[in-house]
């Protein structure tokens, strides 16, 4: 899948390489946390640098570093692209806690209701409400996936009661937050750590998606998976690509211009339905292993409902005291992805 079809009439009103002088061309170097095989690496990373490259006419190349292959952990891959280590990153906004206050808003549950597509569009439409949160790197793209389901190693999960006690891996600050408030233990981990910790049995499963699990294997690990009624999930995890400002600065307008209309919301709804599609194969790899995903009863839903709006609240309270107006953020974030549905 390519971002080609939505971007050629941005890049033709562009007038990119209409009589001005080149400058050098430029090799940007971009690192990310997940192996090679990973969808995001294979589909939306090194589709995005193909097509930049194009667009460009090749004065653009990208070189992709997967797995932290230039070195670091995870957590560290902000702090690479901020002071220019490299030069694109790709990265999970949880991996930083409290970096990204603001940002944190839609991956709460009842904000994010189980759409990668909604939520990817609502965060890139909504970028001027978050750009403090980004005053130190050049956004390219927000996104998330389509939601975090409860995976188990250890048992099923079919009511709230059933949680309590479970060690479970979170994605970020708010995904501990679900997890605590269903009476379960988090554990902080980056998510290629996973299937050892579950393997061992340091944690008993995780908040993750479906879309993970080939590249993980958790289909050899999980024996449940549990969601949601009517598709929603315990909240999502938000992505960025960004770019060093530097880096970005560096380049002529031209090649400035080749990055603008590849970024935000020039690319936001093809990204966030390929995000939609990377679904299907963890599901396939599940069903591979006689796993098939248990959805909770509409009155188990309306307890995990109730314990998901605490969470919100939660974080209202948290980021008013930091001098950030969190309910009017709920509203404005609700309001963007239902406008996005």
């Amino acid at each position: 899948m390519t971002f080609k079809s939505a971007l050629l009439g941005t890049l033709a009103s562009c007038a990119l390489f209409a009589g001005s002088a080149k400058a050098e061309d430029v090799t940007l170097l971009m690192h990310h946390f997940l192996s090679p095989a990973a969808n995001a690496h294979k589909l939306m990373l090194q589709g995005w640098a193909d097509d930049v490259t194009e667009a460009s006419d090749g004065r653009i190349k990208v070189e992709i570093f997967p797995a932290m292959s230039m070195g670091g952990k995870p957590g560290e891959l902000y702090s690479q692209v901020r002071d220019g280590t490299a030069d694109i990153v790709w990265t999970l906004l949880g991996y930083t806690p409290g970096v990204f206050p603001r940002t944190e808003v839609f991956e709460l549950p009842t904000v994010h209701r189980g759409s990668a597509a909604a939520t990817t569009q609502a965060l890139n439409a909504s970028f001027d409400l978050l750009a403090d949160d980004f005053k130190d790197i050049k956004v390219l793209f927000l996104h998330t996936h389509d939601g975090n389901l409860i995976h188990s190693a250890t048992k099923p999960v079919e009511t709230l009661d059933d949680v309590a006690g479970m060690k479970l891996r979170t994605p970020g600050r708010t995904g501990a937050w679900v997890i605590e408030g269903m009476g379960a233990e988090p554990v902080a981990m980056p998510v290629p750590a996973l299937p050892e910790a579950m393997s061992k049995g340091v944690v008993d499963g995780a908040l993750t998606t479906y879309e993970i699990v080939p590249a993980l294997k958790l289909q050899e690990l999980d024996k449940y998976v549990t969601e949601l009624p009517d598709g929603d999930r315990f909240g999502t995890a938000v992505f960025m690509l960004a770019m060093n400002k530097d880096t970005y600065a560096g380049l002529d307008d031209e090649l400035k211009a080749v990055i603008d209309a590849h970024a935000l919301t020039n690319v936001s709804a093809e990204i966030g339905q390929m995000w939609e599609g990377f679904e299907q194969s963890g599901l396939d790899a599940l069903a591979g292993k006689g796993i098939t995903p248990t959805v909770v009863s509409a009155e188990e839903g309306a307890k995990f409902e109730a314990m998901n709006q605490a969470v919100v609240d939660r974080w209202i309270e948290d980021v008013t005291a930091q001098g950030i107006d969190g309910a009017a953020l709920v509203d404005a974030a609700r309001a963007a992805v239902n406008a996005a549905q």
